[in-house]
């Protein structure tokens, strides 16, 4: 599984944003499942309700209905981690999607991630790992 960001999965239901082709080459190319968090798919879901109203946002329920995304459920034990996170990277700022994501990839071992994000050549997985970024 990859971990995947929000504007990768805008992307890959918005034929219009410059990175479409490229995001949908990738993960043709990659052909393992993505997996995201409620704040990313929440994240991407208000941007394609701006760009495109229902269908887009129809389209990105769609990947969760066909199996090609999962979300990585965050349980309340994790929070206080989340709220570490954002802290530590408060001068970026860190917003909640991206530390879900770090800790989706902290708590399961993944390092692979899909994104348009340059924060995440600066964030660090258990406070060291660097994440494996999927070129697009």
């Amino acid at each position: 599984m990859i971990l995947c960001d929000a504007g990768v999965l805008l992307c890959l239901v918005d034929r219009t944003q410059p990175k479409h082709v490229p995001c949908t080459q990738a993960i043709n190319r990659l052909a393992q499942p993505l997996i995201t968090t409620w704040p990313c798919l929440t994240e991407a879901m208000y941007l394609a309700l701006m760009r495109g109203s229902w269908t887009m946002q129809k389209k990105l329920g769609q990947l969760l209905t066909d199996g090609l995304l999962s979300i990585y459920e965050i349980q309340p034990a994790d929070y206080s981690r989340i709220l570490q996170l954002m802290e530590k990277y408060r001068d970026l700022p860190m917003d909640l999607a991206d530390a879900t994501l770090v800790l989706a990839a902290e708590n399961t071992g993944l390092r692979q991630i899909l994104t348009l994000d340059s924060d995440f050549t600066i964030y660090r997985i258990n406070g060291r790992q660097t994440f494996e970024i999927i070129a697009v």
